[in-house]
C-alpha cells in the first residue's frame, strides 16, 4: 500500500472528515478539501472540525486545504463526499486537476434531481466514460460520530473492477472499520440513496407516535420498494439484503443520529419543512432525493407508495396523517408481488 501514501478527500462535512481521519490514523497522508473558510480555520488552527464533527481530534497526517490544485495534484485515490445536489459542480471544478489514472471513490448518497442520475452516471457525464467505468462507491451503515470514536462498523465498497475493489477494501479496512466487496455498483448506490427517503417516513411515524409495529412495517415495505426500483435498473436483488441495503436502512430509520429520521420526526410533530431545514448545518439528503426517487419510479413504471407519500408531504404539503391513512387503505396485495 506504499504507493497510496497520498490520498485526497473532497468535502469536509462530518462523513468526509471522518473518512479522511480514518485513513490518516491508518498512516496515510491525506489532503482534505474544505469549502467553508471558517471550518478550514478551525481545522488548521485547532485540529478539530467543530462545525461538523465536534470533539474529534484530527490526525497530524490530515491536511486541510482549500484549492483543488493543491488537494488533487498527483493523487491516485480521490474520495468525494460532496452532497449529491452539488456533486456535478464539484466534479466540474475538480476535472482539470485530476490525474489520468485516478481512482474515484464516491461516498455521496443521492440521486440528482434534474437528470435522475446516480452519482456514477453524473461522474461519467462530467468526467468521461473512462471515469464512469472506473467509478467506485463506499456505502453502508456508518454514523460518522461512531466511526470517529472507533466503534465497530461494517460497510461495502462497490467496484466493477475486481482489482480496484480489492485495493480499496484493503485501503479502508481497519480493526474497527470492516469493508466488504461488491460488484453491484448500481444496487449499492440506490440502496444508499433511497434509504434516506424511507428514513424520513419512519421519522414521521415516530413523530406521530405510531409505535414500533408501524416502524417495522414501514422499514420492511420500504425495503421492498427500494428493491423493486433497483431490479428495474439492473441491480442485484441480493444487494438490498446486505449492508448497503437493509443495514443502512435499519440504521437510518432507527438511529437517533440520523438527520433524515430527525427531519421526519419533526414533520410528524407538526413542524413545517422550511422551519426544519433552515437552521440545519448538515444536509438531510433524503429531502432532495425523495423528489428524484419519486420521478424515477414514475419513469420506470415502478410502484413506490411510501416514496410517493413522502414526496406529497414534503412538496405538496399533504398532512402526514392523511399520507399514512392512504398507505394503510391501499388495495390489498400479496407480500411478494414485485410490481
Amino acid at each position: 500500500m506504499e504507493e497510496l501514501s497520498e490520498i485526497a478527500v473532497v468535502g469536509a462535512g462530518s462523513w468526509g472528515t471522518t473518512l479522511a481521519n480514518v485513513l490518516a490514523r491508518k498512516g496515510f497522508y491525506v489532503d482534505l478539501w474544505v469549502r467553508e473558510k471558517d471550518v478550514f480555520d478551525q481545522m488548521r488552527v485547532n485540529r478539530v472540525n467543530e462545525t461538523f464533527l465536534p470533539g474529534v481530534y484530527l490526525d497530524d497526517r490530515l491536511r486541510p486545504l482549500q484549492r483543488f490544485e493543491d488537494v488533487l495534484g498527483g493523487k491516485k485515490v480521490v474520495v468525494t463526499v460532496a452532497p449529491s445536489h452539488v456533486l456535478r459542480g464539484v466534479l466540474t471544478d475538480m476535472k482539470p486537476c485530476l490525474a489520468e489514472d485516478v481512482v474515484l471513490v464516491s461516498a455521496t448518497k443521492g440521486i440528482e434531481n434534474d437528470s435522475l442520475m446516480v452519482m456514477s452516471e453524473v461522474a461519467g457525464e462530467v468526467l468521461g466514460k473512462r471515469c464512469q467505468e472506473g467509478f467506485t462507491c463506499l456505502s453502508g451503515p456508518s454514523f460518522a460520530k461512531e466511526v470517529s470514536a472507533n466503534l465497530p462498523a461494517a460497510v461495502t465498497v462497490a467496484s466493477q473492477d475486481a482489482d480496484t475493489g480489492r485495493m480499496l477494501q484493503q485501503l479502508f479496512s481497519t480493526d474497527t472499520f470492516r469493508v466488504y466487496l461488491s460488484d453491484d455498483l448500481m444496487g449499492v448506490q440506490l440502496g444508499g440513496a433511497l434509504k434516506n427517503v424511507i428514513a424520513i417516513a419512519a421519522g414521521i411515524c415516530d413523530g406521530l407516535g405510531f409505535g414500533y409495529n408501524a416502524r417495522a412495517a414501514l422499514i420492511t415495505r420500504g425495503l421492498a420498494e427500494i428493491a423493486r426500483l433497483g431490479v428495474a435498473m439492473g441491480a442485484n436483488p441480493l444487494t438490498f439484503s446486505g449492508l448497503a441495503g437493509l443495514g443502512d436502512l435499519v440504521l437510518t430509520c432507527t438511529g437517533d443520529l440520523s438527520r433524515n429520521r430527525s427531519v421526519g420526526v419533526k414533520i410528524g410533530q407538526g413542524e413545517s419543512i422550511d422551519d426544519i431545514l433552515n437552521p440545519m448545518k448538515m444536509v438531510a439528503e433524503g429531502v432532495k432525493t425523495c423528489r428524484s426517487a419519486h420521478m424515477l419510479g414514475l419513469k420506470r413504471g415502478v410502484d413506490m407508495p411510501i416514496t410517493r407519500q413522502v414526496y406529497e408531504v414534503l412538496y405538496e404539503r399533504k398532512a402526514p396523517k392523511d399520507a399514512v391513512r392512504e398507505l394503510m387503505s391501499r388495495e390489498l396485495k400479496s407480500e411478494n408481488e414485485y410490481t
